[in-house]
């Protein structure tokens, strides 16, 4: 027998299947589901900091702004309707059902007021937080070093504030991956999520209106996540998950081989249903016992650029034999 155990952000999980946030885990009945499938652990959907900042108990308070009222009118154009007290209750409640980690997450793009409402969630148990980070510039004059720093200060003010460990999800676009990485391990990340899919905008020509295609990943797209955790494997100092294309277990290995402590997984379970993850684990386990590996540290690292006899296929190198056809 094989052992899928892993270790993330100091969490035991059973295995490295991580349920990312969406819909799935909107309740805590859809966390039990994540569970009873065989998920190593949870991340929670998403609770938006316009919705801890609107939170419905603060508007009835005599001294609330005019600001927090068109927060809370936002969120409810939005379809987002659950407050902060809500999210809570999922998170207790998630708890009592499962005895995997559960991870709240939070969507943020400020460092404001709201990152104290982490204290809640470490109080009422969660196990960690993922922060999604999605800060999009959208002024021409915006300095990057100004935009990272803002990054790094939403993950210290809510490391500021609790003991659990956070982790961050990020996109890819950045000038210096290494850079923002370090940045983020220094100001407190635990670990690092690689990549964040973001909405997927689109037109429709003949409506001429905006609508989002393409909502599930594909399998093709998880080549950037390869590259980059295979180049920041153990220069960081903190864990790294693959996120994005993972729809089998073979691209579960393929993190793996790289340096993922884990994965993270959503769009195949759509396409593919809860059954999925069981299907995943069981190919890893036949592949683990076809190469005689007993742990997944046996092989964890093993094709990093680190580690691996060719690094040139995680640098330019590859870029040049793409262009010119050489073998």
């Amino acid at each position: 027998m094989v052992n899928l155990a892993t270790k993330y952000m100091g969490l035991n999980l059973k295995n490295p299947i991580i349920v990312s946030s969406c819909s799935l885990t909107h309740s805590a009945e859809g966390v039990k589901r994540c569970a009873d499938a065989g998920a190593g652990a949870v991340v929670l959907k998403s609770l938006f900091e316009e919705q801890i900042n609107a939170d419905v108990k603060a508007l009835a308070d005599s001294t609330v702004s005019q600001f927090h009222a068109e927060e809370w009118d936002y969120i409810q154009r939005m379809g987002l309707d659950m407050n902060a007290d809500e999210y809570l209750k999922i998170i207790e409640e998630s708890k009592e059902k499962v005895d995997i980690p559960v991870i709240a997450s939070l969507n943020c793009i400020s460092s404001d007021r709201w990152t104290e409402f982490a204290k809640y969630i470490e109080a009422v148990g969660a196990d960690a937080i993922e922060l999604n980070i999605a800060v999009m510039p959208r002024q021409f004059d915006e300095d990057p070093d100004k935009i990272e720093k803002h990054i790094f200060n939403i993950i210290s003010n809510v490391k500021h504030n609790v003991n659990i460990p956070v982790a961050v999800k990020l996109g890819p676009y950045f000038t210096s991956m290494p850079r923002v990485a370090k940045g983020a391990r220094k100001a407190g990340a635990s670990a690092l999520v690689l990549f964040n899919r973001f909405y997927q905008t689109d037109i429709d020509i003949n409506k001429l209106t905006h609508e989002s295609k393409n909502k599930y990943s594909s399998p093709a797209e998880m080549s950037n996540t390869l590259r980059w955790i295979s180049l920041l494997y153990q220069e960081i100092g903190c864990s790294l998950v693959g996120n994005t294309g993972i729809h089998d277990g073979e691209a579960v290995i393929k993190q793996l081989l790289v340096g993922a402590k884990a994965v993270e997984i959503c769009s195949t379970l759509f396409v593919n249903g809860m059954s999925q993850i069981n299907i995943m684990l069981e190919e890893i386990q036949k592949w683990m016992l076809d190469k005689g590996y007993e742990t997944l540290d046996d092989f964890r690292g093993n094709m990093s650029h680190k580690n691996s006899k060719q690094p040139e296929y995680f640098e330019r190198q590859q870029y040049i034999r793409a262009l010119v056809g050489l073998d």
